[in-house]
Protein backbone atom coordinates (compact mmCIF):
# COMPACT_ATOMS: atom_id res chain seq x y z
CA UNK A 1 0.00 0.00 0.00
CA UNK A 2 1.35 3.39 -0.65
CA UNK A 3 0.12 7.00 -0.68
CA UNK A 4 0.74 10.19 -1.18
CA UNK A 5 0.33 12.00 2.35
CA UNK A 6 3.10 11.76 4.77
CA UNK A 7 2.76 11.36 8.08
CA UNK A 8 3.90 12.46 11.85
CA UNK A 9 5.00 9.26 13.03
CA UNK A 10 6.49 8.52 16.54
CA UNK A 11 8.61 6.19 17.22
CA UNK A 12 8.36 4.83 20.79
CA UNK A 13 10.89 2.78 22.20
CA UNK A 14 12.35 1.58 25.26
CA UNK A 15 14.63 3.86 26.58
CA UNK A 16 15.85 3.25 30.15
CA UNK A 17 13.97 -0.07 30.35
CA UNK A 18 16.63 -2.36 30.57
CA UNK A 19 19.71 -0.68 31.09
CA UNK A 20 19.75 0.16 34.63
CA UNK A 21 20.08 3.48 33.38
CA UNK A 22 24.39 2.86 32.16
CA UNK A 23 24.33 5.56 29.53
CA UNK A 24 26.01 3.30 26.56
CA UNK A 25 22.81 0.89 26.89
CA UNK A 26 20.59 3.89 26.98
CA UNK A 27 22.61 5.76 24.06
CA UNK A 28 22.08 2.51 22.79
CA UNK A 29 18.31 2.43 22.53
CA UNK A 30 18.40 6.31 21.09
CA UNK A 31 20.55 5.05 18.08
CA UNK A 32 17.68 1.97 17.74
CA UNK A 33 14.85 4.56 17.58
CA UNK A 34 17.19 7.01 15.43
CA UNK A 35 17.86 4.60 13.30
CA UNK A 36 14.45 3.67 12.59
CA UNK A 37 13.57 7.25 12.57
CA UNK A 38 16.10 7.90 9.64
CA UNK A 39 13.90 4.84 7.25
CA UNK A 40 10.38 6.45 8.06
CA UNK A 41 12.01 9.74 6.92
CA UNK A 42 13.28 8.02 3.71
CA UNK A 43 9.73 6.31 2.74
CA UNK A 44 9.06 10.06 2.92
CA UNK A 45 7.26 10.48 6.55
CA UNK A 46 8.55 12.77 9.02
CA UNK A 47 9.38 10.58 11.96
CA UNK A 48 9.82 12.66 16.10
CA UNK A 49 11.10 10.72 19.11
CA UNK A 50 9.60 12.20 22.33
CA UNK A 51 13.22 12.43 23.72
CA UNK A 52 14.05 14.95 20.41
CA UNK A 53 11.90 17.38 22.67
CA UNK A 54 12.24 16.45 26.46
CA UNK A 55 15.88 16.05 26.87
CA UNK A 56 17.05 19.63 26.21
CA UNK A 57 14.19 20.87 28.14
CA UNK A 58 15.65 17.90 30.82
CA UNK A 59 18.65 19.71 30.84
CA UNK A 60 17.85 23.27 30.57
CA UNK A 61 15.89 22.50 33.79
CA UNK A 62 18.59 21.23 36.15
CA UNK A 63 18.49 17.60 36.08
CA UNK A 64 21.31 16.14 37.36
CA UNK A 65 20.82 12.16 36.57
CA UNK A 66 17.98 10.06 34.70
CA UNK A 67 15.39 9.39 36.79
CA UNK A 68 15.64 12.66 38.89
CA UNK A 69 12.13 14.56 39.60
CA UNK A 70 12.90 17.02 37.03
CA UNK A 71 13.68 14.22 34.51
CA UNK A 72 10.38 12.36 35.88
CA UNK A 73 8.48 15.81 35.35
CA UNK A 74 9.52 16.36 31.69
CA UNK A 75 10.39 13.35 30.31
CA UNK A 76 7.23 10.67 29.67
CA UNK A 77 4.79 13.90 29.74
CA UNK A 78 6.13 15.40 26.59
CA UNK A 79 6.43 12.66 24.53
CA UNK A 80 2.29 11.83 25.85
CA UNK A 81 1.71 15.96 24.61
CA UNK A 82 3.73 15.27 21.64
CA UNK A 83 1.27 12.19 20.03
CA UNK A 84 -1.46 15.05 19.82
CA UNK A 85 0.27 16.45 17.06
CA UNK A 86 1.31 12.75 15.23
CA UNK A 87 -0.79 10.81 12.74
CA UNK A 88 0.77 7.83 14.29
CA UNK A 89 2.98 5.77 16.33
CA UNK A 90 5.55 3.10 15.88
CA UNK A 91 6.34 0.89 18.76
CA UNK A 92 9.93 -0.53 18.13
CA UNK A 93 12.24 -3.01 20.52
CA UNK A 94 11.70 -4.65 23.37
CA UNK A 95 10.04 -4.37 26.94
CA UNK A 96 8.82 -0.91 27.83
CA UNK A 97 6.11 0.37 29.94
CA UNK A 98 6.78 4.17 28.22
CA UNK A 99 6.54 2.71 24.78
CA UNK A 100 4.03 0.89 25.29
CA UNK A 101 2.19 3.95 27.23
CA UNK A 102 2.56 5.88 24.23
CA UNK A 103 0.92 2.97 22.14
CA UNK A 104 -1.96 2.78 24.80
CA UNK A 105 -2.28 7.24 24.43
CA UNK A 106 -2.13 6.80 20.82
CA UNK A 107 -5.14 3.89 20.49
CA UNK A 108 -6.88 6.03 22.88
CA UNK A 109 -6.54 9.14 20.78
CA UNK A 110 -7.29 7.20 17.19
CA UNK A 111 -3.77 7.42 16.13
CA UNK A 112 -2.75 4.97 13.47
CA UNK A 113 -0.06 2.85 15.08
CA UNK A 114 2.35 0.36 13.63
CA UNK A 115 4.41 -2.48 15.15
CA UNK A 116 6.63 -3.08 11.96
CA UNK A 117 7.73 -0.30 9.70
CA UNK A 118 7.19 -2.58 6.99
CA UNK A 119 3.68 -2.16 7.66
CA UNK A 120 4.00 1.78 6.94
CA UNK A 121 3.10 2.60 3.65
CA UNK A 122 5.87 5.12 1.85
CA UNK A 123 5.23 8.24 0.19
CA UNK A 124 4.73 8.07 -4.17
CA UNK A 125 6.29 11.38 -5.53
CA UNK A 126 3.95 12.97 -7.82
Amino acid sequence: MTNNQSLMILVAGPYRSGTHDDPALIAANVRAMTDTALKIYRMGHLPVLGEWFALPLIEAAGSKQTGDAIFNEIFHPVAVQLIDHCDAILRIGGPSAGADEMVSTGRAKGKLIYLDPEDIPPIIAT
